[in-house]
C-alpha cells in the first residue's frame, strides 16, 4: 500500500464520515450486536464508541494499518480491546462458524475481490448469526447510475478502488446470507456518491 492509501486516505475518509447523520446510522445499525463481533473494515475505530456493552469479544480486519494508533484511543475510551485477524477481508484467520455477528461500513465498495470477501463473512458466521452492512452503491434511478458508471473508473483511482455502483443488496444475497432488513435512500450530498444501502443479513440454520 502506497503512503496515500495507507495514511492519508483512511484519515480522509474517518472525517468526511464523522457526521450528526452518520453517527445515528452507526447507532442504529450496531444496537443489537452481542458476544464476538467481527468487523471487516475496521479502520481507525469510528464504530467503537457505538458498540453495546453486550459486546464481548471484537475482531477486526483492515489493511490500513496507520491508523491504529487512532483505534486503539476510541477502544480505551470504551475500555474495550480488539484482536486483529487479518489485513484482508477475502481471507479470515477465524475458524468457522467462530463468530456470532458481524460489522461492514463502507467497506463492500472498496474490497477488491468483494465476493470471496461476503463467501469468507458467511463462513466465519454462526448459523443464525447476523450480518450488519451499510455501504454507498447502485443508485436505482437509471440517469444516477450512468453517471456513476461513467465516473466509476476516475473515483477509484482517488479513492483507493472504492466502486460507486456495486450493487450491495444483491452481493450479500448471493453469498448465500438472507437480507431481513433493508432500507436504502439518498444521504444528503451528490445522488451520483450518496445512495445509501442499510442491512442486516442472516445466516440460514439449515447451513445450505
Amino acid at each position: 500500500m502506497g503512503i496515500y492509501t495507507d495514511r492519508v486516505l483512511p484519515r480522509l475518509i474517518d472525517r468526511a464520515l464523522d457526521t450528526a447523520e452518520f453517527r445515528d446510522i452507526r447507532r442504529e445499525q450496531l444496537r443489537s450486536l452481542t458476544g464476538r463481533v467481527l468487523e471487516v473494515g475496521f479502520g481507525a475505530g469510528p464504530n467503537v464508541p457505538f458498540l453495546p456493552s453486550t459486546v464481548e469479544a471484537l475482531y477486526a480486519v483492515d489493511p490500513a494499518t496507520s491508523v491504529r494508533g487512532i483505534a486503539s484511543r476510541r477502544l480505551r475510551d470504551r475500555g474495550m480491546t480488539v484482536d486483529y485477524v487479518g489485513l484482508d477481508g477475502a481471507s479470515l484467520d477465524l475458524a468457522d462458524e467462530s463468530v456470532d455477528h458481524e460489522v461492514s461500513t463502507m467497506t463492500l465498495c472498496t474490497i477488491p475481490d468483494v465476493e470471496r470477501a461476503l463467501r469468507e463473512i458467511r463462513r466465519v458466521l454462526v448459523p443464525g448469526g447476523t450480518f450488519h452492512f451499510v455501504d454507498h452503491g447502485l443508485s436505482p434511478d437509471p440517469e444516477v447510475s450512468r453517471r456513476q458508471a461513467r465516473l466509476n473508473p476516475l473515483h477509484g483511482r482517488i479513492f483507493g478502488g472504492c466502486h460507486l455502483n456495486r450493487d450491495i443488496p444483491a452481493l450479500v444475497s448471493d453469498s448465500g446470507l438472507t437480507v431481513q432488513i433493508l432500507n436504502a435512500d439518498y444521504m444528503r450530498g451528490p445522488k451520483v456518491l450518496d445512495y445509501l444501502h442499510r442491512g442486516t443479513a442472516k445466516k440460514r440454520t439449515d447451513r445450505h
